[in-house]
C-alpha cells in the first residue's frame, strides 16, 4: 500500500472489511482522510483497494480485536504513521442470536464482549489519551437502538450495545473541555452480513435490515461525527428513527415484547 501523506489527516476504522465499517472508511476516505484500517478477516485487504481508489492512502490490517495483543498491534501500526490520529471509527462487533440459557454459546457470547466491549474500551483508551495530549480529536462509537432497549433473543448483544451508548455518552463528557469530541452512532437494523452471521437471517428484523443501506447509516454517522454531536440513530427507516428517539418513554415490558416479536425465528415473511 502507499506511504501516507503528511498533508492529509490520519483515521482509524475498525471492521471495515464489509458492512458499516467498509461504508466509513469510503467516507473518510471521500473527505480527505487517509486510513489505517482493520478486520479479522482477508477482505480488509481488498477493501483497501477501493479506499484507494476513493483517494486514500491506507494501511490495512488483518487482526482479531478480541485479543488484548490485537488491540494492541492493530494501535502500534496506527502510531507508526507519519502523521497524529485525528479520528477513530469504533465500530467492529459480532452478534449473537438465540435464548439464553437454551440455545447459545457460552463461548460466542463471551468472544462478542471482548469484541463489542472489552476492545471498545481499549481502542478508545488509547485513542483519547494520545487526543488529549493534543486537545483535537474525534471518536465514533458503533453502538445500536438495541441498547436502548430489552432484547430478548439477543440478552448479551444488546446488553454489549447498551454498554457501548452509555461509555459514550460518558467519555463524550468527560473530555467536553478537550477538544475531543466523542459521538455514538446507534443503526438500527441494516443490510450487512450481520444477520447471516448471527444465524438470525429468518428473523422480521433480517427482513427489516434490507431496507436500511449500510452506506446510508455510515454517511449519517460521519456527518455527525464531523459536526461534533452526541449521537445520531442512523438509518433509512423512519420507524427505526422513531423507535430509538421514543424509547425512553416506552415501558420496558413494551419494549421487551416488540423486540421478542422481531427477533423470534421464522418471523419473517416470505
Amino acid at each position: 500500500m502507499a506511504t501516507l501523506r503528511k498533508e492529509r489527516p490520519l483515521a482509524a476504522v475498525t471492521g471495515a472489511s464489509s458492512g458499516i465499517g467498509y461504508e466509513l472508511a469510503r467516507q473518510f476516505a471521500q473527505n480527505g482522510y487517509d486510513l489505517v484500517v482493520a478486520a479479522e478477516d482477508a477482505g480488509i485487504h481488498v477493501a483497501a483497494q477501493t479506499f484507494e481508489q476513493d483517494g486514500a492512502s491506507v494501511y490495512p490490517i488483518q487482526v482479531d480485536l478480541r485479543q488484548y495483543d490485537g488491540v494492541e498491534k492493530f494501535y502500534e501500526h496506527v502510531g507508526q504513521q507519519s502523521g497524529p490520529l485525528e479520528a477513530i471509527a469504533i465500530n467492529a462487533g459480532v452478534g449473537v442470536f438465540g435464548d439464553f440459557a437454551r440455545e447459545t454459546d457460552l463461548r460466542e457470547e463471551l468472544g462478542m464482549i471482548q469484541l463489542n466491549v472489552v476492545s471498545t474500551v481499549h481502542l478508545a483508551k488509547l485513542a483519547a489519551r494520545d487526543m488529549v495530549r493534543r486537545g483535537k480529536g474525534k471518536i465514533l462509537i458503533t453502538a445500536s437502538v438495541a441498547g436502548t432497549m430489552p432484547t430478548p433473543l439477543e440478552a448479551v448483544y444488546g446488553a454489549t450495545k447498551a454498554f457501548d451508548l452509555s461509555f459514550a455518552a460518558s467519555l463524550r463528557h468527560e473530555l467536553k473541555d478537550s477538544g475531543v469530541s466523542v459521538t455514538a452512532v446507534l443503526p438500527g437494523p441494516t443490510d450487512t452480513e450481520f444477520f447471516d452471521r448471527a444465524g438470525a437471517s429468518d428473523t422480521k428484523a433480517a427482513e427489516i435490515a434490507e431496507k436500511n443501506n449500510p452506506a446510508d447509516v455510515a454517511k449519517q454517522g460521519f456527518e455527525a461525527l464531523m459536526s461534533g454531536k452526541d449521537r445520531v440513530y442512523a438509518a433509512t427507516s423512519f420507524g427505526t428513527k422513531l423507535q430509538g428517539m421514543t424509547s425512553r418513554f416506552v415501558p420496558e415490558s413494551v419494549k421487551a415484547e416488540q423486540h421478542l416479536k422481531m427477533a423470534k425465528p421464522g418471523s419473517r415473511e416470505h
